[in-house]
């Protein structure tokens, strides 16, 4: 997603403008933040309009084979601007630019810079060395991997003012099959308690009412610290922080998941009743293959565990389809364990060979008709899935977070409640009244429409009634095929 900032003036121009386009993940987004903050800490210019700026930046992503192309067609896209804009550099930095720094600049003439996912602290100094008059030539910058920013570092967040993601940890010790994360991001590395505390309380003081715990491997958080049970020793230091109302931790690898943790979920109310925690298959046979720990009956005995142990709990999990050697006995497997398990959400994943890792070399490849096949079965049977769960919820009183005027109607306002994390699930609407962003506000729901709700603010003067709202108004919210 392009990043929201206001054009500059006139007078604001003598500084270099910058330019900047996200892609990807919320981990990817907090790099960007952080960029963003560091460029205008070194006297940078922000501009939200990439054609008259002197420096536009795009943060890709790398992660499969469509995301992959969104982040070249958006650099061919913005390299136009050298000849129709203002545009004097174009850098491509992140995960993309990590991965294949050689194949891009080759293959894309346009670009004066590439910056790995280890050097987003010195983008100022890139920037600037890129615009010193001289004979042009492209650099590459790739410090090793990964790159840790601190409590101290500048952020401009992107989104809603009430709600912050927290990168915890960067990097990955697992050994995924299908997964290229580590080569583009490195060893896990955790940030220390206090770091992330500290900068915690700085988001509560900015009006932050909601943290988004984010890593690629969140469950084994502080295990290179030395940390034992570290997310746990995390959280109970995070539900400290004043005026946060809600810490969502996201990415909870089916490890390590001890009865300690899931206590402290039970009985701590301010933490989301929300578990994200990416299973990826069933079958015995696709587990092993796909080199993830556990197996069938180990995943039924923790799902099982988890719900026992935090009654209600919103459960979202991913999966993949079309892994080699997925058969058509494997794919139902899965597909009558997801009637069965009759998850919150689940996000299903298109398999994709990604150089560099174990899977590629793989025998007994899906055909794409195939794979595409079994993913709309699975998301039709989620869908049908979660529209049920949504209906449970006909009458009843409950407390959502509203975080502002909905992009589909100018009427409507869209909040969430806990079980509903920001841009991947589905939103609670209702028609605009007195309530605020950012506020608590209790509703009662009156419809479902797809993935979301549609709620009657209680004590709140509204225009008119929300029973009256027609559902050809709401959109459903994407399923997660996108989603890690």
């Amino acid at each position: 997603m392009a990043s929201s900032l206001i054009t500059p003036s006139r007078a604001q121009r003598t500084k270099p403008t910058i330019g900047f386009v996200n892609l990807g993940c919320s981990k990817n987004q907090v790099d960007s933040e952080v960029m963003l903050g560091t460029l205008v800490a070194d006297g940078f210019q922000l501009t939200g309009d990439a054609r008259v700026a002197e420096v536009v930046i795009i943060n890709t992503c790398g992660f499969i084979e469509e995301a992959k192309q969104e982040s070249i067609n958006s650099i061919i896209e913005h390299g136009r601007l050298k000849t129709s804009g203002s545009c004097r550099v174009l850098i491509a930095a992140g995960c993309l630019a990590q991965r294949y720094q050689g194949e891009l600049l080759k293959e894309l003439p346009e670009l004066d810079g590439v910056v790995g996912t280890g050097e987003f602290g010195r983008i100022a100094d890139i920037c600037r060395s890129l615009l010193t008059p001289k004979a042009r030539q492209q650099r590459v910058w790739l410090g090793q991997p990964p790159y840790l920013y601190d409590a101290e570092t500048p952020r401009i967040r992107l989104g809603t003012p009430h709600s912050a993601y927290l990168k915890i940890a960067e990097g990955c010790n697992r050994n995924c099959a299908f997964c290229a994360i580590p080569i583009m991001r490195g060893k896990q590395k955790s940030r220390p308690i206090e770091s992330i505390v500290a900068e915690a309380r700085r988001l509560a003081q900015e009006g932050v009412k909601e943290l988004n715990l984010i890593s690629q491997d969140t469950i084994n958080y502080g295990v290179d610290l030395g940390l034992k049970q570290g997310l746990t020793a995390l959280l109970r230091e995070l539900v400290t922080v004043e005026d946060v109302r809600w810490i969502r931790p996201f990415y909870l690898y089916p490890q390590q998941v001890t009865d300690e943790l899931l206590d402290l979920y039970a009985g701590e109310a301010r933490i989301t009743k929300y578990l994200d925690m990416p299973l990826q298959h069933i079958s015995d046979g696709m587990l092993k293959r796909m080199h993830r720990l556990g197996d069938r009956k180990h995943l039924l005995k923790l799902v099982e565990r988890i719900r026992a142990k935090i009654p209600g709990i919103f459960f979202r999990t991913a999966f993949i389809v079309g892994f080699p050697g997925e058969t058509d006995a494997m794919f139902d497997e899965l597909r009558q364990f997801i009637l069965d398990m009759e998850f919150d959400r689940a996000a299903v994943f298109l398999y994709s060979d990604e150089e560099g890792t174990p899977a590629v070399d793989l025998d007994r490849k899906v055909d794409r008709a195939v794979m595409e096949e079994r993913r709309n079965e699975l998301l039709a049977l989620q869908e049908s899935i979660s529209g049920a769960k949504n209906r449970d919820y006909l009458g009843r009183t409950i407390e959502v977070l509203v975080d502002g005027i909905s992009e589909d109607s100018d009427r409507l306002l869209e909040a969430r409640h806990e079980g509903l994390a920001p841009e991947i699930d589905g939103v609670v609407f209702c028609e605009r009244g007195t309530a605020q962003t950012g506020e608590f506000v209790s509703v009662t729901v009156t419809d479902a429409a797809g993935y979301d709700l549609i709620a009657q603010p209680v004590g709140k003067a509204l225009a008119s009634s929300p029973a009256s709202l027609s559902t050809s108004l709401l959109m459903p919210k994407k399923s997660g095929a996108g989603y890690r």
